[in-house]
């Protein structure tokens, strides 16, 4: 039986609910959105230099969340076995050493396999933080967190290709990898000195891999928690099928400078940070599910305009309908996360796992279906966007019709 919305306990309360913690837990759950769209500019280059065909650089994309996914779900389950602080710690200064070790790659596969490691790492810190967000906050609580959390990841993305831009005018693709490391390694500091610990020795779990095994089993027999990871999931996988196509699409097909790239990738995130904003307010006046729910069908109906606009070899069109795609996961994002966490309270590590796991896997698939053929004017990557939307949308009306037999 799936748990139920709860109060944080008295020691979690406890815990520093100030600026500053938004800032570094915002920063953690950033690691993910600077290792993918960082480079991205760089792409064409790092493709020429490395004499591979694009697939093969966008393969890189993939190990990443791979790696993502990996990291999650192992340490997420021993983050409720030996608390928050720790693991957080390890994973983040783990990732600034495997960003230099992206950097030193002299091949495609070497490439490939660092950022798998990379991305291991990365999924330390993201999963910690979301569990942390469930130690202190539920209900619309936790979605309100997760909303001001979603303001710090949405800047992510539109300085992420601004800064590998400005990098690659002084240097080469491998330069982009050194900055991530050093962030890495600033950030670690900053949680060593300042980073709280949320989860009370009393309540962490004694078991050992089979609890771990147990509990999966429950979140997975779970048709909420599952609908609502799943919904999402793929609404995820729209905006990576954009983060992972678009490099090609706008510069080669479109022929666009990656200056102006980076600016219209900018353009995107700030939608999904206004949109993050806007939820926290309408929280007060509408429920979660009610959001995600809109949200949903609106990626899908903006899926259609992308889709179109590439087949028209329409750059506007394309370009307005990526526009809300990508806004949406503002609302989405903070919503179903804390529609899905809610349900298992006691095993918030364990479920913010899965959940990011299961989002990770996905994503990876989307990143070689928006590349499939030659990306030209985007058609490929219109399409898996459309999909994948769909897919989410109807994922969400699939949970609401099993909760209410």
């Amino acid at each position: 039986m799936s748990s139920q919305p709860t109060a944080p306990t008295a020691d979690a309360v406890r815990a520093p609910h100030g600026p500053l913690l938004v800032v570094m837990l915002g920063l953690v759950t950033a690691i993910g959105p600077l290792s993918l769209d960082m480079y991205l500019p760089a792409f064409p280059a790092v493709a020429e230099d490395l004499r591979v065909a694009p697939a093969e650089v966008q393969l890189s994309l993939t190990t990443c969340l791979i790696g993502l996914a990996l990291g999650q779900l192992v340490c997420g389950p021993l983050s409720d076995r030996w608390g928050r602080r720790r693991p957080m710690l390890v994973g983040v200064g783990a990732y600034a050493i495997f960003s230099l070790l992206c950097a030193l790659a002299p091949s495609a596969p070497l490439l490939a396999g660092a950022r798998f490691l990379q991305g291991f790492a990365g999924g330390v810190g993201v999963v910690v933080a979301r569990a942390i967000v469930r130690d202190l906050y539920s209900g619309v609580e936790a979605a309100k967190f997760f909303s001001r959390l979603t303001l710090i990841f949405g800047v992510a993305p539109i300085a992420a290709p601004l800064l590998g831009s400005a990098v690659l005018k002084v240097t080469s693709w491998h330069g982009i990898f050194v900055t991530l490391g050093i962030i890495a390694a600033l950030l670690t500091a900053l949680l060593a000195a300042h980073m709280p610990e949320t989860l009370p020795v009393e309540r962490r779990s004694p078991g050992g891999p089979m609890d771990t095994v147990r509990t999966a089993r429950t979140l997975i027999a779970d048709r909420g928690y599952v609908g609502y990871t799943l919904a999402q999931s793929f609404a995820f996988a729209a905006l990576f099928s954009y983060i992972s196509g678009s490099s090609f699409v706008f510069q080669d097909g479109y022929g666009i400078s990656p200056t102006l790239y980076s600016v219209l990738f900018g353009v995107n995130a700030c939608a999904l940070i206004a949109l993050s904003q806007a939820n926290g307010r309408l929280l007060d006046r509408v429920a979660p599910r009610g959001l995600l729910t809109t949200a949903l069908a609106t990626q899908a109906l903006a899926g259609v305009a992308v889709l179109a606009g590439a087949m028209l070899g329409s750059l506007v069109a394309l370009g307005a309908g990526l526009f809300v795609v990508v806004g949406v996961i503002g609302m989405v994002m903070p919503n179903a996360t804390a529609l899905a966490l809610d349900r298992h309270p006691d095993r918030a590590g364990t479920a913010a796992a899965v959940m990011g796991g299961i989002q990770s896997v996905i994503a990876a698939l989307a990143a070689p279906l928006a590349g499939l053929g030659d990306p030209g004017l985007g058609v490929p990557m219109g399409a898996a966007v459309l999909g994948f939307a769909v897919a989410a949308l109807s994922m969400l009306l699939l949970t609401g019709r099993a909760e209410r037999a």
